[in-house]
């Protein structure tokens, strides 16, 4: 069995804070702080660029990359780390349309996060060859799986609603449809137990800086099935994932396998506190964090809808239906998240009404979802949102 209270050791949390933002921005893993002054002591500071071959800097996008793929039931070999998610978004979608040249249908849903829409539009825009990015509403993605499709750009958890996508079930309908799979983990990864191996996923991206506690702006991770690695083409065909960087070589090679699908120099520095993030995850079995979550979730949902009827709870009641987050609609909302916010319970707000809460096991207990209800209905049926500085938005919400 998992031990979380061993886990909520490895966090620095700030006192007074009960922090139900995992799913934004995970806190800081304790180990991070040593590891990244070690990184700028020892290896920047001692070995100066030597550090590239003598600490082992190349390798990280890869050897990092093995450590998510079993939090996501990825195959050795096949993940990689480097870039921002929307870059993986654009390399994993364009691929996949070349891999289907005959297709020109994207399908994905109206809850599938903003900027994945915005990297198929434009991607779209690049290619012009008249492709269409067809949005339906989540539960229609099913039906909506056709011989027009090339590939289906799905966000697997929502990230307003935290409703879950059967990524077995989606990508067993694309493949019979002759259509790719293209699987965003951003709320998935560290959250639940993924299996983009086992469900026969194309690809998958996914951020590190959310459930798995990378820090503000982390790198990203992509993910490609061994039977498409050799075969797909990065539309980013960068210096690093060439066949041989350092022949300098004038024309592109694609690198082997995964190595093609990175792009530009590793970030050694967000690198090194990635890594220590990912220590915390080796004694943490994903069956015992699914179970737990499930727990302190609906020991959430229960007592916010006994005491603050004038929320309306807008994830799925049903836990088996929903990712590691829960999500409570107020026209209000994004006022009552700054009085929650004041008062120490840090969730976050995502428009229109939606005041959503993420529950990371590794750090948050059952003690702590108590205190939680108790300032939501202190908030909420004392009207303590109704105040001029709690409706000030923020650049960030």
């Amino acid at each position: 069995m998992t031990d979380f209270t061993a886990t909520r050791a490895m966090f620095h949390m700030p006192e007074d804070v009960i922090y139900l933002d995992g799913n934004s921005l995970g806190p800081l893993p304790r180990a991070a702080m040593e590891r990244m002054q070690g990184t700028l002591r020892d290896e920047w500071g001692e070995m100066l660029i030597t550090g590239w071959n003598r600490a082992g800097w190349m390798a990280q996008p890869r050897d990092i990359g093995d450590r998510i793929a079993r939090l996501i039931g990825a195959e050795a070999g096949q993940v990689v780390l480097g870039d921002t998610l929307s870059i993986k978004v654009y390399q994993a979608l364009a691929a996949a349309l070349e891999l289907r040249p005959d297709r020109r249908v994207i399908l994905t849903d109206s809850g599938n996060f903003p900027s994945d829409l915005y990297m198929a539009e434009g991607l779209i825009r690049t290619l012009d060859r008249g492709h269409e990015l067809r949005i339906v509403a989540p539960e229609e993605v099913a039906g909506a799986i056709t011989d027009e499709v090339a590939v289906t750009l799905i966000t697997e958890v929502d990230y307003r609603t935290g409703r879950l996508h059967d990524m077995a079930d989606v990508t067993a309908r694309a493949h019979a449809a002759g259509a790719l799979t293209v699987w965003d983990l951003a709320h998935s990864a560290g959250a639940l137990p993924v299996d983009v191996a086992g469900a026969g996923a194309d690809f998958a991206v996914g951020c590190t800086y959310k459930y798995l506690n990378g820090g503000p702006g982390a790198p990203a991770f992509i993910y490609v099935a061994p039977r498409h690695a050799e075969t797909a083409f990065p539309a980013l065909s960068g210096w690093l994932g060439h066949d041989a960087p350092f022949a300098f070589e004038p024309a592109y090679r694609p690198g082997a396998g995964i190595e093609r699908m990175r792009v530009g120099t590793p970030p050694v520095l967000a690198m090194a506190a990635l890594e220590a993030a990912t220590d915390v995850w080796d004694g943490v079995d994903m069956d015992d964090l699914r179970a737990r979550s499930i727990e302190l979730s609906e020991m959430f949902i229960k007592g916010v809808e006994a005491a603050c009827p004038m929320l309306t709870l807008a994830s799925p009641r049903d836990p088996a239906q929903r990712g590691s987050q829960v999500s409570f609609r107020f026209e209000e909302g994004y006022a009552a998240m700054q009085a929650l916010i004041a008062r120490g319970v840090i969730g976050d707000f995502r428009a229109p009404d939606i005041m959503r809460f993420g529950f990371t096991p590794l750090y948050i207990s059952e003690a702590e979802v108590e205190t939680a209800i108790r300032i939501v209905t202190d908030v909420m049926q004392n009207r303590l949102w109704d105040l001029p500085e709690h409706r000030t938005r923020h650049a960030v919400t």
